[in-house]
């Protein structure tokens, strides 16, 4: 139990720290999207989910699965000076060539992308990264040695430079080149475009915040243990590999989108932008998996010499599926709240939302489950499950997007993170058997959607708005009943919510 309230609780702050992140930029998208609603803004907002597509990829080939090598040696009596000196040597060595290859190859990328126009996009693109990326030891460093305070302040103060100026760029900037047209910053202003001004406060969000991390790798010395970097680089290169075909779950079906949309390259942006802002609508799901998944692993490596490993990684596990079924029924039983965030133009898109929750609970699972082949070091099996899901992304979304649009692509995340959790737990219960309670989660799953089907019955009947709200508040109520009921003698034991139920 101390091992979970511990999990619980960096779960908590790293939890805030993302989730009080991502929802203040979350809040950029309404306000991004509520400005550019006509059609030519749609396809801004389009052009920019594309570039942040782009920066994902980018920012798994420069980490090269550095951090979580960073965690399992750091786990296993390395020396953790030597380990973080030769980590992030190794990282800004890297970062450095990377960069000046991509810089070499601007003209190409702007020209690919459709922004012949602005390679200067490119270059500030390569700056965001190249900035990530040598956060990434350091961040892993305040993981390691379990500082989630320091790792929620950085985070959320990057992002509130990234509101600012996105304000600034969006709201003032229009106004003020109106009432100055002769002056120096209108003339600047005026030379670039809505997607360049959302890249400029993206690359002033990760200066500031690898600034804020200055204690944790001011320290660094150029002292570099060429035999602990080639025993990280054997058991993280995998990653590379995992990450990338993971980036190709999670954002390639954006570029795909833009490039195979049967329409003119306008219509393409468009759909990528609808997509984009309701994409972000499955954000509560999301959140919470990124933010399990950073407290998760280190914790994953901590526990596995403990002969109770695998009980405990069930207990999380079900406790994890819980959590994500009421993150589910929170967005997809109020969509007549959540689909406000963005203008009635992005309306048309909204059937894709609980496509795109159902697969992130996918996701959420996987993660938790993919502890196997980690502890393990069958690095080369996450792969294999890695490339296969990416796979049957590319094949789906290739073969349907002409058809379907955006829905083949949230069809297709479905289908490749629902594929990637079934075979993780056949495999792991091979090679690291853990007692899940398969049934009981599988019994919480099928609750949930027929929860969600009753709600969407209700909604075929009515439009009163009150009507609706309160049928979804009952039908929450009614799962967080069973789950009290059918939990009780747990939940009796935990603090806060176990006097409420004694």
């Amino acid at each position: 139990m101390a091992s979970l309230k511990k999990l619980a609780g960096h779960t908590l702050w790293y939890g805030l720290s993302n989730i009080g992140a991502r929802l203040l930029n979350y809040v950029l998208t309404p306000l991004v999207t509520y400005v550019l609603h006509t059609k030519k803004g749609q396809a801004e907002f389009g052009e920019y989910s594309m570039f942040l597509s782009a920066i994902s990829f980018l920012n798994v080939v420069y980490s090269y699965g550095m951090e979580t090598g960073y965690f399992r040696f750091s786990s296993n009596g390395s020396d953790k000076r030597k380990l973080f000196q030769t980590a992030f040597g190794s990282i800004l060595v890297s970062t450095i060539v990377f960069s000046a290859v991509l810089f070499g190859f601007r003209q190409y990328f702007a020209d690919y992308l459709k922004l012949g126009n602005h390679p200067e996009y490119i270059i500030w693109c390569i700056g965001v990264v190249a900035i990530d990326a040598l956060s990434i030891i350091p961040f892993a460093r305040l993981r390691q040695e379990e500082r989630p305070r320091k790792y929620a302040f950085t985070k959320v103060a990057g992002i509130f430079v990234n509101i600012l100026l996105t304000i600034f760029f969006i709201y003032y900037s229009p106004v003020y080149v109106l009432s100055h047209p002769t002056s120096a910053y209108t003339q600047w202003y005026h030379q670039y475009t809505g997607p360049g001004f959302l890249i400029l406060s993206l690359l002033a969000q990760a200066a500031v915040t690898f600034l804020l991390l200055y204690k944790e790798w001011g320290s660094f010395r150029f002292q570099f243990d060429g035999d602990l970097w080639k025993k990280i680089i054997v058991y993280a290169s995998p990653m590379i590999i995992i990450g990338l075909g993971g980036m190709v779950n999670e954002t390639f079906d954006r570029i795909m989108l833009g490039r195979m949309f049967v329409g003119t390259d306008e219509a393409a942006k468009q759909a990528v932008g609808i997509y984009s802002g309701n994409y972000k609508i499955a954000i509560f799901i999301t959140l919470f998996v990124q933010a399990f998944k950073m407290s998760a692993e280190p914790f994953f490596f901590s526990q596995s010499g403990d002969k109770n490993a695998p009980k405990t990684y069930a207990r999380v596990l079900k406790w994890f599926v819980i959590t994500l079924c009421v993150a589910f029924l929170f967005s997809s039983l109020y969509l007549d709240i959540w689909k406000h965030f963005n203008p009635e133009s992005y309306w048309s898109g909204l059937g894709v939302v609980p496509i795109l929750l159902a697969a992130n609970i996918a996701l959420g699972i996987y993660y938790n489950l993919s502890v196997w082949y980690k502890i393990t070091d069958r690095m080369r099996m996450g792969i294999y499950i890695t490339l296969m899901g990416a796979t049957i992304t590319l094949i789906i979304n290739y073969a349907f997007i002409p058809r379907f649009g955006m829905y083949a692509c949230a069809w297709a995340t479905l289908a490749a993170y629902g594929t990637m959790m079934v075979v993780s737990y056949i495999l792991g219960q091979k090679y690291f058997p853990v007692p899940y309670a398969r049934k009981k989660l599988m019994n919480y799953m099928v609750v949930m959607f027929l929860l969600y089907f009753v709600q969407q019955g209700i909604g075929h009947f009515t439009e009163n708005l009150i009507i609706r709200l309160l049928s979804a508040t009952f039908l929450m109520l009614l799962f967080l009943r069973l789950v009290a009921e059918v939990e009780k003698k747990e939940l009796v034991g935990m603090p806060v919510i176990g006097k409420y139920l004694k």
